[in-house]
């Protein structure tokens, strides 16, 4: 297991617009050849938009973009036609396919804070798609069969246990609160990439907790 913490993520945006980020890949600026994807993960940013702030309008090609409000209400507008408020406990998803476009804003009146995760689709090219699941439940995995993926949302009181997927890969994400995985603790922003490993558990240290779990094939 690879544990990577927040304070090692990259940071970006530009805060003097209300807008922060914290990248876990090489992204941008911040190129790392070292630190390119995991499995067909290729980012996983924090994003923290004051209000009013947001990403004007920029296109994306060959990704498939899902996204995961933490707090705050995420405005999404897309060349394809769609508009959609994303709130907690949404999920999100953009295939970029062919090619789209898309802007992102934060127009309420309280901070937003989301974590975008990008997977490099199996095949390229093809129709851009746009899907929306409102309130995922835990126990219900969310499907991106064109990077070969499943992500697991978890919400997890004190004391509670839940199993790791056994996968070629696994990128776990706490969003808040925290867990112990192995003898690692982790903490908001902590992460860790698994590859190949078989009977892991997270279960919840003191208080609630929330991860996002990838489950991905080789």
């Amino acid at each position: 297991m690879d544990v990577r913490r927040a304070d090692e993520r990259y940071r970006g945006g530009d805060p003097a617009t209300g807008i922060e980020s914290r990248h876990a890949f090489s992204f941008g600026f911040h190129y790392d050849p070292d630190n390119l994807r995991f499995g067909p993960l290729i980012a996983c940013n924090e994003e923290r938009l004051a209000p009013g702030a947001g990403f004007d309008e920029h296109p994306h090609s060959h990704t498939e973009i899902v996204t995961w409000v933490v707090e705050g209400e995420l405005t999404h507008r897309d060349s394809q036609g769609n508009e959609t408020l994303v709130r907690p406990g949404d999920v999100q998803r953009l295939g970029s396919a062919g090619g789209v476009r898309h802007v992102e804003r934060n127009d309420g009146p309280v901070p937003l804070t989301f974590v975008q995760m990008w997977l490099a689709p199996r095949e390229p090219g093809g129709d851009p798609a746009y899907e929306i699941v409102r309130g995922i439940a835990d126990s219900t995995p969310y499907a991106v069969p064109g990077a070969g993926a499943l992500l697991h949302v978890r919400r997890l009181v004190a004391g509670e246990r839940t199993a790791v997927p056994d996968a070629a890969y696994v990128y776990l994400h706490v969003v808040r609160g925290g867990v112990r995985i192995g003898s690692y603790e982790l903490g908001p922003g902590d992460a860790v990439r698994a590859e190949g490993e078989k009977d892991l558990d997270v279960v919840a240290a003191s208080g609630p907790a929330e991860l996002l779990m990838w489950e991905m094939a080789a």
